[in-house]
Protein backbone atom coordinates (compact mmCIF):
# COMPACT_ATOMS: atom_id res chain seq x y z
CA UNK A 1 0.00 0.00 0.00
CA UNK A 2 1.25 3.23 -0.69
CA UNK A 3 1.40 6.14 2.00
CA UNK A 4 2.90 9.02 -0.02
CA UNK A 5 1.21 9.37 -3.16
CA UNK A 6 3.24 12.36 -4.29
CA UNK A 7 6.76 10.30 -3.24
CA UNK A 8 5.55 6.85 -4.05
CA UNK A 9 6.45 6.31 -0.72
CA UNK A 10 4.84 2.79 0.32
CA UNK A 11 4.11 1.30 3.60
CA UNK A 12 7.06 -1.68 3.97
CA UNK A 13 9.46 1.26 3.35
CA UNK A 14 8.09 4.18 5.73
CA UNK A 15 8.13 1.03 8.56
CA UNK A 16 11.82 -0.20 7.51
CA UNK A 17 12.63 3.46 8.04
CA UNK A 18 11.30 3.64 11.02
CA UNK A 19 13.59 1.29 12.74
CA UNK A 20 16.38 2.84 11.90
CA UNK A 21 15.58 6.76 11.93
CA UNK A 22 14.94 8.92 14.82
CA UNK A 23 12.15 11.60 14.60
CA UNK A 24 8.57 12.12 13.06
CA UNK A 25 7.32 11.25 9.17
CA UNK A 26 8.87 14.13 7.82
CA UNK A 27 12.62 12.65 9.19
CA UNK A 28 11.67 9.38 7.81
CA UNK A 29 10.49 10.96 4.02
CA UNK A 30 13.75 13.02 4.21
CA UNK A 31 15.97 9.63 5.68
CA UNK A 32 14.28 8.31 1.96
CA UNK A 33 15.22 11.45 0.17
CA UNK A 34 11.78 12.59 -0.26
CA UNK A 35 10.10 15.39 1.38
CA UNK A 36 6.49 15.72 1.93
CA UNK A 37 4.34 17.65 -0.58
CA UNK A 38 0.48 17.73 -0.19
CA UNK A 39 0.79 17.00 3.28
CA UNK A 40 -2.38 14.65 3.30
CA UNK A 41 -0.37 11.56 4.48
CA UNK A 42 1.76 13.11 7.15
CA UNK A 43 -1.22 12.06 9.95
CA UNK A 44 -1.31 8.48 8.85
CA UNK A 45 2.66 8.15 8.49
CA UNK A 46 2.77 9.35 11.69
CA UNK A 47 0.54 7.08 13.01
CA UNK A 48 2.42 3.94 11.31
CA UNK A 49 6.03 5.34 12.46
CA UNK A 50 4.39 5.22 16.09
CA UNK A 51 2.63 1.65 15.47
CA UNK A 52 6.00 0.13 14.20
CA UNK A 53 8.11 1.76 16.95
CA UNK A 54 5.69 0.50 19.48
CA UNK A 55 6.01 -3.34 18.01
CA UNK A 56 9.63 -3.03 18.27
CA UNK A 57 9.92 -2.05 21.68
CA UNK A 58 10.65 -5.06 23.82
CA UNK A 59 10.13 -4.20 27.42
CA UNK A 60 13.72 -5.62 29.35
CA UNK A 61 12.90 -7.85 32.08
CA UNK A 62 13.72 -6.54 35.78
CA UNK A 63 15.34 -9.26 37.61
CA UNK A 64 13.57 -10.02 41.04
Amino acid sequence: MYVCICNAIRENDLRRMARHCPGDAEACYAALGKTPNCGACLCEADEIVDEEREMAFVPEHVAA
